[in-house]
């Protein structure tokens, strides 16, 4: 009989990229069993890429709530793996399939579960991770690293600016991306804004002339391909920021009210973590975040500079690398990425869909 292994974690791009370590951890502990993750169909094809997976189960809830019913058929999983919160929901969801074992956080309300406690100030990664290894897993937070796409990037070499993001909170105003576009372009960079779906006014907004504006939504597989290939990426704190570092992309995050000590990239020069601390906000809120807007369109550049710089990438911007922590190592992916000339490893400073 075929056992398989079900994963709940129907949220978005940006939380399936934090989920990858602990799904590669699952696969290599359990490489007879069927992998099943259930999350939303749209990310079917970021999904692929991951190479820990073997099928999707569509899934999906307003917002970060967890899903009414699980459409599971078959006999119980033999595993039923809990990677989307903490709470009772999403631990009934899934005994309710009556799975064998389940792996879980522990809660009050769920006594039966007797997993490791829930951390609130914990980064993403590392609390999937910690799940894991309570229950004698290996696991690794660092290894997150996606194969580079097959396709190739339409804007090879280009600065990606992506203004977009899921709340109001997390999205810097639309006046200050063009000014960042501006500069970029004086620079002498090729600089493309991506967006969402339904966002193609806000990239028509900063696509400033000089600029190439990409459609919102773009498919997975021509947005990996602009990210794997770009220079650097721009973004707030959201899914295309998680994919740069997927790709080993130099990126420049902008944080607030969520601070990267959550969701950020892991340590190196590559990655700069834009993030003025102060108190906490609404991560959903409708207007942007007292804390992000306190990042300055200067900062911004400066980082894009330093990031590019780091990395070695020649482009006709002017590179200046700054001194940042030591080198971390990044664990191996499942499926062998493409000759990386930026090499398999990481180095950043220090993003959700």
């Amino acid at each position: 009989m075929n056992r398989r292994l079900l994963v709940l974690r129907a949220l978005g791009l940006g939380d399936l990229l934090a989920g990858v370590p602990a799904l590669r951890a699952l696969r290599r502990a359990r490489p007879g069993h069927e992998l099943v993750l259930a999350a939303p169909p749209e990310l079917g094809e970021a999904v692929a890429a991951t190479g820990a997976v073997d099928t999707l189960l569509p899934a999906a809830a307003p917002g970060r709530a967890v899903p009414a019913a699980l459409d599971w058929t078959g006999p119980p999983p033999d595993i039923a793996v809990d990677l989307h919160g903490n709470g009772p929901p999403s631990h009934r969801l899934l005994q309710a399939l009556r799975p064998a074992r389940l792996l879980a956080f522990a809660h009050p309300e769920t006594p039966e579960v007797d997993g490791p406690p829930w951390i609130p100030h914990e980064h993403e990664r590392e609390r999937w991770c910690r799940l894991l290894r309570a229950y004698g897993i290996p696991a690794d937070a660092h290894d997150l690293l996606l194969p580079r796409p097959a396709a190739a990037s339409p804007a090879p070499g280009a600065v990606l600016v992506h203004p977009g993001a899921a709340s109001a909170a997390r999205r810097w105003p639309a006046g200050r991306y063009a000014d960042v576009v501006r500069g970029l372009l004086r620079r002498g960079h090729r600089v493309v804004v991506t967006g969402g779906p339904g966002e193609e006014g806000l990239v028509g907004a900063v696509a400033v002339p000089g600029a190439e504006p990409f459609p919102g939504g773009l498919p997975f597989g021509v947005l990996s391909a602009l990210v794997a290939g770009a220079s650097a990426v721009v973004s707030g704190d959201t899914g295309l920021a998680h994919l740069a570092v997927a790709h080993g992309t130099p990126s420049v995050t902008l944080f607030g009210p969520v601070a990267p000590a959550l969701w950020g990239p892991p340590p190196s020069p590559r990655h700069a973590a834009l993030w003025h601390p102060g108190p906490p906000g609404d991560p959903h809120g409708d207007v942007p975040d007292p804390l992000l807007l306190r990042i300055g369109v200067p900062e911004v550049l400066a980082a894009v500079r330093d990031v590019i710089g780091a990395a070695g990438v020649h482009t006709a911007g002017r590179p200046g690398a700054r001194p940042g922590p030591e080198r971390v190592k990044v664990g191996r992916t499942e499926r062998p990425a493409d000759p990386d000339p930026h090499g398999p490893a990481h180095r950043g400073n220090g993003a959700s869909s």
